[in-house]
């Protein structure tokens, strides 16, 4: 039996997937959130229909990944909340890793002196992370991870593939 190759390229070429993440790169958290359309827009009922075809399908997806950009952030940050406060054990180990290393690092390199003991940066490193590595795998990092992607690939690109454009865009279209 012979392998199937797919090209990747031409994939994510029709997509526009390359420049389509350079400018949330460059943008601040301010300017991302100013841009955000009125929940009434985002989910009009309205405007929602079955695509025809993949040429439509794609169509859609371009229009409104640029034109809804600061929403579907806001659904990806409200889904990532959502996972983090549903996976307690992975939340409380990315708080307790990342308090850790701030106390350490706030000491400047100074050992910490308790009444019975004196640890060095190096000893309490090394204890931070044999607490906080096995926990952070208990914790299941990858499933979290695996479905948060999945999560907001869905809501977007299917709230992407199905939101009809606006009819004043349509004519626009034409007209060219």
């Amino acid at each position: 039996m012979s392998r199937i190759n797919i090209p990747i390229e031409a994939l994510t070429s029709r997509l526009n997937l390359g420049s389509r993440f350079e400018g949330v790169r460059s943008q601040s958290m301010t300017t991302r959130f100013a841009n955000l359309k009125p929940i009434s827009e985002f989910l009009d009922f309205k405007r929602l229909s079955k695509p025809a075809n993949f040429g439509e399908v794609q169509s859609r997806v371009n229009y409104n990944l640029s034109y809804f950009s600061s929403n579907y952030f806001a659904v990806a940050l409200m889904l990532t909340i959502y996972s983090l406060l549903t996976n307690f054990a992975l939340l409380f180990d990315m708080i307790f890793m990342g308090a850790g290393l701030f106390l350490i690092k706030r000491l400047d390199g100074r050992d910490l002196e308790l009444g019975f003991t004196r640890l060095t940066p190096s000893q309490m490193y090394t204890g931070l992370f044999i607490i906080g590595v096995p926990l952070f795998i208990w914790a299941s990092p990858i499933s979290t991870a695996l479905w948060l992607v999945g999560a907001i690939g869905v809501t977007t690109l299917g709230h992407a593939s199905f939101m009809d454009k606006p009819i004043e865009t349509s004519f626009s279209e034409e007209a060219v």
